[in-house]
């Protein structure tokens, strides 16, 4: 059996795998580089904490012997799998690609700086605006009463946890414009489930955000709700250019 551009199951089943091996090679690189920096990058997750400065020794504590070494190589692993990120969306693009139309494909790699953008910029923002307040509530919530040793695996754990789902919850516009870009939802559709969007919002609000203060999860609620108006807005553009790209065809 063979597909539209030639290839076999085979074929395809062969590509794969080397796709996913130049990728597992470049995160494996990626990742022992981070690794020789490893202190450097515990540092910049501990710099929210300001709240550091309150708690005995100033800094976060280990309790096994392994803990230590065990975060330093998690965090090595997720700052290598995001540093090399763009070279395994490359493969992928590599690897659909062939069966592709010409438009389809220049949509495709139009959309990988995009969605390494919205992530970079949904990671920022859990850096800088979200996490700080929530790392102080955690720190003051009972202070007065029990002593806070912060176990540094539970930290770095709570704080990559953070940045990697509000970079999946910043994709949203793009998903939208690709959704409706292809066909399976329309402007119309996304603006009639606007209601249900923002009880969603604050539901992602409460599971992302790591305090219970309804005013952290306002901070991810209200950004999740934006990014849904702005994926509306992209999803016209994408409806208007399937319109016009199926009107040509039949012209």
């Amino acid at each position: 059996m063979s597909s539209d551009n030639g290839m076999t199951f085979q074929d395809h089943i062969t590509e794969l795998r080397r796709r996913v091996m130049y990728s597992a090679i470049a995160v494996l690189i990626t990742t022992v580089i981070a690794f020789v920096f490893h202190e450097q990058i515990l540092y910049l997750l501990m710099q929210p904490a300001q709240g550091f400065t309150d708690i005995p020794s100033g800094k976060p504590i280990y309790t096994d012997l392994t803990e230590f070494i065990s975060t330093a190589m998690k965090a090595s692993l997720l700052v290598g799998f995001f540093a090399a990120l763009p070279f395994v969306l490359f493969q992928m693009v590599l690897f659909v690609a062939p069966g592709l139309n010409p438009s389809e494909r220049r949509y495709l790699y139009l959309l990988i700086p995009a969605v390494i953008f919205a992530f970079i910029l949904g990671a920022a923002f859990g850096y800088r605006i979200l996490f700080p307040p929530a790392v102080h509530f955690l720190l003051s919530f009972g202070s007065d009463i029990a002593t806070p040793y912060i176990r540094i695996g539970n930290y770095v754990s709570l704080m990559m946890s953070l940045l990697l789902w509000m970079g999946v919850v910043f994709e949203t516009p793009i998903v939208l414009f690709f959704l409706s870009r292809i066909g399976i939802v329309s402007p119309r559709q996304l603006g009639r489930q606007r209601r249900y969007a923002i009880v969603v919002a604050f539901i992602l609000g409460a599971l992302i955000t790591p305090t219970f203060d309804p005013i952290n999860q306002t901070l991810v609620a209200l950004p999740i709700i934006v990014l849904y108006e702005v994926g509306i807005w992209l999803a016209k553009i994408g409806a208007r250019q399937r319109n016009r790209q199926r009107a040509n065809e039949f012209s």
